[in-house]
């Protein structure tokens, strides 16, 4: 099987060397860790998914349930885990040892793996030396580190346990964007994901080589994979996996949060991301060009990063308020806070955006608000 390479211009080339391995990734997190598993099953890896003990109980007696969209085809596609070539297994994180697994995958939202069970599963990773790649808007510190010039102690503030990850190398951790929109159905059970907006995991490559060639193998084998529907035809499924010689690709995700779901945080409920950006549309694309700016400042080029027109023309399918905002309307009083970690950054560089600071300050009121009612609860 053919092995893409990245070369210093960051384009691909193909090359033949053997028969590719199949590999065992373990991935925290299900759900989009669990559409990011049919996609590596149906490659023919194999995957472990990190859940909660009912959910990982379902997991295993009744698989995984993906639902998509796909092109020339009328409705959705179901994928089961039980037809795909790989095969899935669910855990809790008690016992799992990550030095059996080829590729970590952090697949939760930053304030999970303060969970019990789950940090303690983290600090095995860090000491486990094992590659790991983090699918989540908000970098984890030990990717900031690989990016030239930052104060990443001045930066620690915007993590709930910072602490968690000290123990990583820089050099083992790759960030990935997840930039597929996918939900459950609040009708259905935790084994089910739907897919909205089926666009690509993109990812930075890992300083080592070798690591990198096992993405782009997955890639590649992602890639190439077809699956029956069950009438005899073998289609393409999407949602691929993109690997990018660029660290700063995967932060393309901070200027659609910061000019959508962060802005769908109002005073008094929440708005959905395409009003966020459609309501005023040049304020969006002001904070949205000065957020790509501040990463072009931090290293990145233009070509790393989405157009706006593109970006619009995406939010306005999206009816709904970001998880950020229902999670504050619901109530939460922790969640990523990317739009903090980018105003400190931006400060850093001596920029500053009163469109950013109104968003900051908006989403510290809910978690302020929220922390004072459940004092009063308790």
């Amino acid at each position: 099987m053919g092995e893409r390479q990245i070369s210093e211009n960051g384009s691909a080339a193909e090359s033949h060397s053997g028969d590719a391995r199949k590999y065992d990734i373990l991935i925290l997190g299900a759900s989009y860790g669990s559409l990011l598993a049919t996609k590596i099953l149906l490659s023919g890896h194999n995957a472990t998914l990190i859940c909660r003990e009912t959910t990982a109980a379902l997991f295993n007696s009744s698989g995984s349930v993906v639902r998509m969209p796909i092109k020339s085809r009328e409705g959705l596609v179901e994928i089961h885990s039980s037809d795909l070539a790989g095969n899935l297994i669910a855990s809790q994180p008690d016992g799992i040892d990550p030095g059996a697994y080829d590729l970590v995958v952090l697949a939760m939202q930053e304030p999970q793996y303060s969970a019990s069970g789950v940090r303690e599963l983290v600090g095995r990773i860090a000491a486990s030396q094992v590659p790991v790649m983090a699918i989540t808007n908000m970098p984890l510190l030990p990717y900031l580190k690989r990016i030239p010039g930052l104060d990443t102690d001045n930066l620690r503030t915007c993590f709930l346990e910072p602490g968690l990850w000290d123990s990583f190398d820089p050099d083992l951790l790759t960030l990935c964007s997840p930039d597929p929109q996918a939900f459950r159905p609040p009708e259905g059970k935790p084994n089910i994901l739907q897919v909205r907006l089926p666009t690509n995991f993109k990812a930075a490559r890992f300083v080592s080589q070798a690591h990198t060639q096992m993405l782009l193998q997955l890639e590649q084998d992602i890639e190439a994979a077809r699956f029956n529907p069950g009438d005899g035809d073998l289609i393409e499924v999407p949602v691929k996996l993109r690997v990018h010689e660029s660290i700063f690709v995967p932060l393309a995700k901070w200027a659609m949060l910061m000019t959508g779901n962060y802005r769908c945080v109002q005073q008094d409920q929440m708005r959905p991301i395409k009003d966020a950006v459609h309501s005023d549309i040049e304020a969006s694309r002001a904070v949205y060009d000065w957020v790509v700016n501040l990463c072009i400042g931090l290293g990145g080029q233009a070509a790393d990063f989405v157009p706006f027109e593109k970006y619009a023309k995406a939010a306005t399918s999206l009816a709904s308020p970001s998880s950020a905002a229902r999670a504050l309307a619901d109530g939460a009083q922790k969640i990523e806070r990317v739009d903090k970690l980018v105003a400190l950054i931006a400060a850093q560089k001596g920029m500053r955006l009163e469109a950013i600071d109104a968003a900051v300050g908006m989403v510290d009121e809910w978690l302020t608000r929220n922390q004072a009612a459940n004092q009063k609860e308790d």
